[in-house]
């Protein structure tokens, strides 16, 4: 059985929380880290373990202030992960892209990343 994971957010880390049980991710805050690949690598590894035996339904939570051009990529991968267990069919995964009002361009990114994989986004504007 995996294990949840949770980081905690810093000033240039965002709040990761992977919750095995309920199939709830949440990544929030700012995603700003010196070496993105290196901060993802355990949530990389946790969707891989996630992979084996996923819940029904998986709902990611993503709420950004901002994130870098590093880690919009580690954010694709992570998509992509999903998009494969997606592919499986063993789970019915959703994107919650949740966007302040009046931030076009993280609205945007939500949006390119929605063309970009297989998967079911729902942009929130809050």
């Amino acid at each position: 059985m995996a294990e949840n994971l949770i980081i905690e957010g810093s000033g240039k880390t965002p709040t990761i929380k992977l919750l095995f049980e309920t199939g709830s991710i949440e990544i929030s805050g700012k995603s700003i880290p010196e070496n993105s690949i290196g901060f993802y690598q355990p949530v990389y590894s946790w969707i891989d373990n996630y992979a084996a035996k996923p819940s029904a339904k998986t709902e990611i939570k993503i709420q950004l202030e901002y994130f870098n051009t590093s880690s919009s990529k580690c954010l694709l991968d992570i998509f992509r992960k999903f998009e494969a267990i997606k592919k499986t069919g063993k789970s019915e995964i959703e994107v919650l892209w949740h966007y302040e009002a009046d931030d076009e361009d993280m609205m945007e990114a939500g949006d390119d990343y929605n063309s970009l994989v297989d998967l079911t986004f729902r942009l929130i504007k809050i």
